[in-house]
């Protein structure tokens, strides 16, 4: 019970940030509900340690000393406004955002673009003369909602194809989820914009190319992001094939970083200035998570409902809800020994990957990328999107998109 009360009172503290006067970041807030979990004797310290999941915290760091090393060399202005050049108005930039971000979403993973993204769309904000809280979240809504119509979008989504009943993974999730993924990118489109009227208008915005800051750094960025498409498409084609090979997204992410960390004379640099408390948010966030799945609440409450665990609209609402306590990666990894055991349909396997990722848009915390974004933005340019602001488009989102992709999954 005690695990319960933590977790409830990170998420007050969230949604506040203050205690007093102090004003509090994400990762500080979970830190603290990790180490009150640890002094309440709720997790032993080496359970604590087991439940880190090491592949996580290497794939983010990969990606971060790319996303860093992009940002410093000006390759991630130079490729934003290649991407962005065409966006004419306000509104078209966010229905550019919505869509390319949800397209490299579906092909490179949603917490990729998410550090990639983030400085990208601060600096289209700034272009613009706009807010940049109406362009986070719309980046937190791409990829989010993009990442969901393919087995390579999200993690939760490669644990589906991989260990699901679903034939031909891309044929599969293309046929099921496609649609309704491009259907919700416009639902999405619709409530932003009607939400942040003032910002996203048919005001004119002009799109300005910037000059390459460090050309030699800037070359080990487009090796690097070579890198990553090779990796992922060797990744995907060992999938299909059927090959048996421990081919971690872990060394995927690594291996677009190896360039940077081997070449550049800027590496040290670079390291040090990636966002480690995103790192430290993540550790503690593993912990605190664990320590709730152990104490059995969530289980028993499933478990008393007595619902019928493998149809496609009780699957989602559980995923969406019990994502925001237990973290949709670990829940889809318990949820789908129990959809084996029952004999599940392929349209039940879909409903996971689904209801497990447009968790996402529920609340902060229902995302990992949604973690990275605001984090990264407050480390940035000392923006931040508030519990409330996210809530207040991510609770219309969540409940759109989940009827979209029923009424597709139940056709």
């Amino acid at each position: 019970m005690i695990s319960l009360i933590v977790l409830s009172l990170v998420f007050i503290f969230i949604a506040v940030r203050r205690i007093g006067h102090i004003r509090l970041q994400i990762w500080q807030v979970m830190l603290m509900g990790a180490l009150a979990v640890l002094v309440a004797r709720e997790i032993r310290p080496e359970t604590a340690l087991r439940a880190i999941n090491i592949d996580v915290m290497l794939f983010l760091f990969g990606m971060f000393v790319v996303g860093q090393a992009m940002e410093e060399s000006g390759y991630l202005e130079h490729l934003s406004y290649r991407l962005f050049r065409r966006a004419r108005t306000t509104s078209g930039l966010l229905l550019a955002v919505l869509f390319v971000m949800g397209l490299f979403s579906a092909l490179l993973m949603n917490d990729t673009i998410a550090i990639i993204g983030t400085p990208v769309v601060l600096s289209l904000a700034r272009g613009a003369g706009i807010r940049p809280q109406p362009l986070l979240l719309a980046l937190a809504c791409a990829v989010t909602v993009g990442s969901v119509a393919s087995p390579i979008g999200n993690p939760q989504n490669l644990l589906v194809a991989l260990h699901g009943n679903v034939p031909n993974p891309f044929v599969t999730f293309g046929r099921y989820l496609l649609v309704p993924t491009l259907l919700c990118l416009l639902v999405a489109y619709g409530v932003l914009r009607m939400l942040y009227r003032r910002e996203f208008s048919d005001r004119p915005v002009a799109q300005v190319s910037a000059p390459l800051g460090d050309p030699a750094l800037a070359r080990l960025c487009r090796i690097s992001l070579v890198t990553l498409t090779a990796l992922l498409a060797a990744k995907v084609t060992l999938v299909l094939a059927g090959v048996a090979i421990d081919f971690r997204l872990t060394y995927i992410a690594l291996g677009a970083a190896l360039p940077i960390l081997l070449v550049s004379k800027r590496r040290g640099g670079i390291v040090r200035r990636i966002d480690w408390t995103t790192l430290v948010f993540f550790a503690a966030m593993f912990v605190l998570m664990e320590s709730v799945w152990l104490s059995g609440y969530l289980q028993r409450a499933i478990g008393e409902a007595h619902l019928d665990l493998t149809e496609p609209g009780v699957i989602m609402v559980l995923s969406v809800t019990a994502s925001q306590l237990l973290s949709n990666v670990p829940l889809t990894a318990l949820y789908l020994p129990l959809l084996q055991g029952l004999g599940a349909s392929t349209p039940a396997y879909m409903a996971l990957a689904a209801g497990a990722t447009v968790a996402g848009l529920l609340t902060v915390l229902g995302a990992a990328s949604n973690v990275i974004i605001i984090q990264n933005a407050e480390k940035r340019r000392g923006v931040t999107l508030s519990f409330a602001e996210f809530a207040r488009a991510g609770i219309p989102l969540t409940a759109a998109c989940v009827a979209v992709y029923w009424l597709f999954l139940v056709w």
